[in-house]
């Protein structure tokens, strides 16, 4: 099985990181890099595998080497510095001295279980962010990203929108390599945005628990809203640890009431489009060099965000209201569906306790 070889400080509870470092099937590829969570931290890894004439090792030598932080968001900057490292260890088993200077360097304090830094050291870094989806803390990722993520999805990323929006357990199948699929989690997370101020304190956070693998069964048993990778083909039999299950493009969910936001409808196309629209006249900006400072991610971002905020913005003004009735001209004012988005529109009264009357025609009366 795997093994933690080293590790600063070296007091520090690391069990199970060795599942989460290295992912399940990592054996059929040469690299990889992947996301995790491990208690209140997050973590990246890079994997490589050597081929080497050695009995003991069965002809290959395969190593993770990784680092936490409070914030998945600024790990991606240390992403060529762990891949040389792994590299080194394959190459060099044994020598840490590069590792141990580069913790040295960035080394923090972890705060402890009570939220106060559990020595007098100065602290490195940022504070760890209070949400985990601050739009301003973004992830630093390869150009792209949010491109890959639209094209891989095409439409289905409004049936994803939906279900991170009612914060339900969404976990994507993938087998190795993992590290594209932990940039699916972050993005999946990005389509739950809000930024309308006393929304929902009650409402459970969206998290992003990047890659999971069976020694994580327990811990996800006990989570109401979390987005998740795995290469484990077996959790997709474990029904009641998610809500809706993405095998490559195929969302699907085995709760029946749910089975309705599967469908997509014309306000969705009509989103799509507008989307792709937006995409393409960044593009053209940028080619014709007027605009070099707006990015795809932040259109990505900012489109759902200003599409969620303008259905919570409607929902708050129609249950302050005296008769708290919404109707399909609210619905369409939203960018939803009347009637195909009704099923979405009633849970998501329910998971944000907003109290408003939904007076919608039935289809068949239309």
């Amino acid at each position: 099985g795997n093994m933690v070889e080293w590790c600063l400080p070296q007091d520090i509870d690391l069990e199970g990181v060795e599942f989460k470092s290295m992912a399940s099937g990592s054996h059929k590829i040469q690299s990889d890099f992947i996301y995790f969570r491990k208690g209140l931290c997050f973590g990246l890894a890079c994997f490589a595998n050597m081929p080497v004439e050695s009995e003991l090792e069965r002809g290959a030598r395969m190593k993770s080497v990784g680092i936490l932080s409070p914030s998945y968001t600024l790990l991606y900057r240390y992403m060529h510095f762990l891949e040389n490292q792994v590299r080194h260890q394959l190459e060099m088993p044994g020598h840490y001295s590069h590792l141990e200077a580069f913790y040295d360097d960035k080394k923090g304090v972890l705060p402890d279980s009570k939220g106060t830094p559990s020595s007098q050291q100065p602290v490195h870094w940022l504070p760890s962010i209070h949400r985990y989806m601050y739009p301003e803390m973004k992830i630093t990722h390869p150009a792209g990203c949010m491109s890959q993520f639209i094209k891989f999805f095409g439409e289905q990323i409004l049936v994803l929108w939906k279900f991170a929006l009612l914060r339900k357990r969404i976990l994507i199948f993938s087998p190795p390599p993992v590290g594209v699929v932990c940039y699916r989690v972050y993005c999946c997370c990005c389509l739950a945005n809000v930024s309308l101020p006393g929304l929902g304190g009650t409402v459970p956070e969206s998290k992003p628990f990047f890659y999971v693998n069976v020694a994580d069964i327990e811990m996800l048993e006990t989570e109401v809203s979390y987005v998740a990778c795995t290469t484990e083909k077996i959790f997709e039999q474990k029904r009641d640890l998610y809500d809706v299950y993405v095998d490559n493009q195929n969302v699907k969910t085995h709760h029946e009431h749910l089975q309705p936001l599967l469908k997509i409808n014309n306000a969705d196309k009509e989103k799509y489009q507008r989307l792709n629209d937006q995409r393409q006249m960044l593009m053209y900006s940028q080619e014709v060099g007027e605009d070099c400072s707006s990015c795809e991610e932040d259109l990505f971002i900012l489109f759902f965000m200003e599409q969620n905020n303008r259905i919570f913005q409607t929902l708050m003004e129609v249950s302050a209201s005296q008769d708290k009735t919404l109707t399909a001209d609210h619905a369409r004012g939203m960018g939803l569906d009347p009637q195909g988005d009704r099923s979405f529109l009633m849970d998501l009264l329910e998971v944000y306790g907003i109290d408003v009357m939904l007076v919608i025609d039935n289809p068949c009366c239309t």
